[in-house]
C-alpha cells in the first residue's frame, strides 16, 4: 500500500459506534429548522443524539442555525449513570 491513503475506516476503530447526546439551546426557526426531523422549542432547550464521525458538522449547523451547546454527554456515559439504573 505504499502511496495510497486509506479513508473513511472509522467503521474499524473504537469511537466508531459512539454517540452523543448535545443539549442546545437557542436555536430560532429557519430554512434550515424546517428540514429537520424534530420540533424546536425556543423557550427550552433541545437533545439531539450525534454520532461521533458527525459531531463537528454539526456543531457548526448548530452555530449557523444560532444556537448554543450547553451540554455534550456520550450515550454509554448516560446509560451507565446510577440514575438511569434507578429509573428502569
Amino acid at each position: 500500500m505504499f502511496g495510497k491513503i486509506v479513508a473513511g475506516t472509522s467503521g474499524n476503530t473504537a469511537s466508531a459506534g459512539r454517540c452523543f447526546r448535545y443539549e442546545v439551546v437557542g436555536l430560532r426557526q429557519s430554512d434550515d429548522t424546517e428540514k429537520i426531523d424534530y420540533s424546536i422549542r425556543s423557550s427550552a432547550s433541545t437533545l439531539i443524539t450525534v454520532p461521533y464521525s458527525r459531531m463537528n458538522q454539526e456543531m457548526q449547523r448548530i452555530t449557523r442555525m444560532g444556537g448554543k451547546i450547553v451540554n455534550i454527554q456520550a450515550l454509554s456515559a448516560i446509560a451507565a449513570s446510577p440514575e438511569s439504573a434507578e429509573n428502569n
